[in-house]
């Protein structure tokens, strides 16, 4: 049986193909083993969002070709997308493909194993015109399942790779999503999390559905409990919608609102579609319906141009809205991107001090959001065991630990918040094994 071995860099949507190229081998008879062991085919899946990835894909490149020089080195994914050339450069590479005609990789590989030749299938990516179906049947968590249901971007914003390595947007059609859907429930999965490139965008090249529609359908799914979304534009958040999402009491009271920056001046630089006073009414929008959702977000310091002023109307603007969580970015020039050219770089220092900052700041709002369910019963999904607790996650995506007699993993049970040590909330099961 011959073995095949992956790394995967980036997005849980990269994750979430590596799974899909990962089941065409074994229907090929090939066994997965992991990225250290011997092969004979490695595949890495690359991510191109910043230089460091780019750095982190070649460096994986060549570790692999110290392992079995003879191995095949198949390279799939946005860097090979946006740069197949620089990957062709690279001693060892056999097979190069972008981010479309991942169902071929098998063949690809034994062509160029049989061949003895160099294969580089990378299209144009404005001749993508149709969604690439990767099913996933066999997904290593056995608790939250992963569902891609679009590919592409038609944003643009100024600072992001992204729209050049993944080309528009293409929604995936809803019958190919609820049968994976069905699958994924008959298989024990309680819980989805809607994944894609840019979520908000599903089933604006279909025409007659959108995400909201999406959701609802896949509520009736019998076992699905809970429906969770990746990272939304603020843009999509409506009564609407939110009327759609509270009536399937299946949605999950999270919500991960992509803000970038709480500048109005730093926001048009990055040609983001709102400004900080409509971001505002989004959340005021969201907690109006779900009054403890979570609502995380993704932040950049050290824009061109963003002055100490900008940064203070961030953090200002960061404290009004409360958020649950904050992922920090310090500002990365990426080649090919317009603001990679602008004007008044900010010097890495100064990023430096002010992702500190952002940093301190978020970790005393999780803290502070945290405190509010103490003493309060809530329902936790349990993931896994380590060290002799059970931990999961609530609906508005907070962390609990618990002990329990019985295995609890994939279940979700009502737990009381007892308390918070080193950083990670206490619970206990009530009338399940506690007494």
């Amino acid at each position: 049986m011959k073995r095949v071995a992956f790394h995967t860099l980036g997005c849980k949507v990269n994750q979430y193909e590596t799974e899909a190229m990962e089941r065409l081998f074994e229907e090929d008879d090939y066994m997965i083993v992991s990225e250290e062991e011997l092969a004979d085919v490695y595949v890495i899946n690359t991510c191109t969002v910043t230089n460091l990835s780019d750095r982190k894909s070649r460096q994986f490149i060549r570790r692999v070709k110290k392992l079995n020089e003879d191995a095949i080195v198949a390279v799939v994914g946005c860097y090979s997308q946006v740069s197949p050339d620089e990957v062709a450069e690279i001693e060892g590479v056999d097979v190069i493909i972008g981010t479309s005609d991942r169902n071929r990789i098998v063949e690809l590989c034994k062509i160029a194993e049989t061949e003895g030749k160099k294969i580089n299938i990378v299209r144009d990516i404005k001749t993508y015109d149709n969604f690439e179906n990767m099913e996933v049947d066999d997904i290593k968590s056995k608790t939250r399942a992963y569902i891609k249901v679009q590919d592409g971007c038609n944003q643009y914003c100024s600072y992001c790779i992204i729209p050049y390595a993944r080309g528009p947007i293409r929604s995936r059609n809803i019958e190919d999503i609820i049968d994976e859907v069905m699958a994924l429930s008959k298989s024990g999965f309680k819980e989805l999390i809607i994944t894609g490139i840019h979520v908000a965008s599903y089933g604006k090249d279909l025409g007659d559905i959108d995400l909201g529609k999406l959701i609802y359908e896949i509520s009736k799914v019998e076992g699905i409990e809970r429906i969770r979304l990746s990272s939304v534009e603020p843009n999509l958040i409506t009564h609407e919608f939110m009327d759609i999402l509270t009536k399937t009491n299946k949605v999950c009271h999270h919500f991960h609102l992509s803000l970038q920056s709480g500048s109005n001046r730093i926001l048009k630089k990055m040609n983001r579609k709102y400004t900080r006073e409509e971001y505002m009414d989004k959340v005021r929008l969201i907690r109006g319906y779900m009054p403890d959702a979570g609502i995380t977000t993704d932040i950049i310091v050290g824009f061109p141009g963003e002055t100490e002023l900008d940064f203070k109307e961030t953090m200002e603007f960061v404290k009004e809205i409360g958020f649950s969580k904050i992922h920090v970015f310090k500002y990365s020039p990426r080649k090919g991107t317009p603001a990679a050219k602008y004007d008044n770089q900010v010097h890495g220092k100064i990023k430096n001090k002010r992702s500190r900052e952002l940093i301190a700041l978020g970790e005393a709002l999780t803290e502070e959001f945290n405190s509010r369910f103490i003493d309060r019963y809530m329902d936790i999904l349990y993931e896994e065991e380590i060290d002799g607790f059970y931990e999961g996650y609530t609906s508005n995506y907070i962390r609990v630990k618990t002990s329990s007699k019985d295995d609890i993993i994939g279940d979700i049970v009502k737990t009381k918040i007892l308390d918070r040590e080193n950083g990670a909330l206490h619970g206990e099961i009530r009338g399940w094994n506690n007494g």
